[in-house]
């Protein structure tokens, strides 16, 4: 990164940065550039792409349809029911 990118970036960003803060950004982007060309120099021709560094199982059942509570056993405990619902006391007035 050189210095008219980084005077760019501040007026898109609204940034005022002190000189210091501007030679850490600037420093900070010339190691990063310079790691990226040790990597970029690693032949990688025979390297499988992934996504996943490790392999990913999804352990997937199919879906039962089973009934476990039939309405009445749910509503033979409940204080008061009307036509298979339950009846509660009124909140709202």
């Amino acid at each position: 990164m050189d210095r008219e990118t980084l005077r760019k970036l501040e007026m898109l960003n609204q940034l005022s940065l002190t000189e210091e803060q501007k030679e850490s950004v600037i420093s900070f982007f010339e190691k990063r550039d310079s790691e990226l060309e040790i990597l970029n120099a690693i032949d990688t021709s025979n390297v499988e792409r992934m996504v996943h560094v490790l392999p990913i199982m999804t352990v997937v059942r199919e879906d039962e349809v089973i009934k476990t509570f039939s309405r009445e056993d749910l509503q033979k405990d409940a204080p008061e029911t009307d036509e298979g619902y339950w009846c509660v006391p009124r909140v709202v007035e």
